[in-house]
């Protein structure tokens, strides 16, 4: 998976993100000295939110460079591809929605305490237990992580799709309750878009067409041969 793929669904899918996390960047602590000093937090939050995101893209890039190796690399992009296409069409309102109601409330809790501090660490923490939301726009990210079969590449793609992310947050988080959410209706068209394309994406990725940068040619352990051309 090219990463312009990640930054892609990253960018498109921050409008899902206004929707589902806009009320928690709404939440933050907005007493700073300056504008500048704003800015900072808001940069903390964020960086341990992709923090989280290049964690997971570790250990997802680990998980598929050791089905590389015995060769399973490319039919596991193509079953991931397939899966979030299935979900897609048979759910496609509820694709990033999962019953997790004691999870969130583990994290509501650890949620309240580290607003209370209010310090440099407690924002950093802060944001890397936004980064554990359970969200269906990441579970997509981290399947063409898992899909690159590659640690190395499997942060990068995580981060990527995270630094997609990052403008609308930022926007929401910095503008407060004067952001306007009125064109967030949008996001039900452009985010099952973009979900449906890196899905058709991952399939290609593991058919192996000899397509540079769409499908290229794999090596048996389902490395890339070539781009180049």
């Amino acid at each position: 998976m090219i990463l312009w793929t990640a930054f892609m669904l990253g960018l498109a899918g921050s409008l899902h993100c206004a929707g589902m996390c806009g009320p928690l960047m709404l939440a933050l602590p907005t007493n700073a000295k300056s504008a500048s000093v704003l800015l900072l937090h808001r940069l903390t939050h964020h960086a341990g939110r992709l923090t989280i995101y290049g964690l997971l893209g570790l250990l997802l890039g680990l998980i598929g460079e050791s089905l590389s190796l015995v060769g399973f690399q490319r039919w596991l992009s193509i079953a991931a591809g397939l899966s979030i296409l299935l979900a897609l069409a048979l759910a496609p309102g509820r694709i990033w929605q999962f019953p997790v109601g004691g999870f969130l409330a583990r994290l509501k809790g650890a949620f309240a305490g580290l607003l209370r501090r209010n310090n440099a660490i407690s924002r950093f923490f802060l944001g890397g237990l936004n980064g554990l939301l359970p969200c269906g726009l990441v579970y997509v990210a981290g399947a063409g992580s898992l899909a690159t079969g590659d640690r190395f590449t499997g942060v990068s793609y995580m981060l990527v799709f995270g630094l997609g992310t990052l403008p609308m947050l930022l926007a929401i988080s910095l503008a407060g309750q004067r952001f306007a959410f009125k064109w967030t209706p949008l996001a039900r068209r452009a985010v099952p878009v973009m979900i449906g394309a890196a899905g058709v994406m991952l399939v290609l990725r593991g058919m192996d067409l000899g397509i540079p940068y769409l499908s290229p040619t794999l090596a048996p352990d389902g490395s890339v041969i070539c781009e180049c051309h």
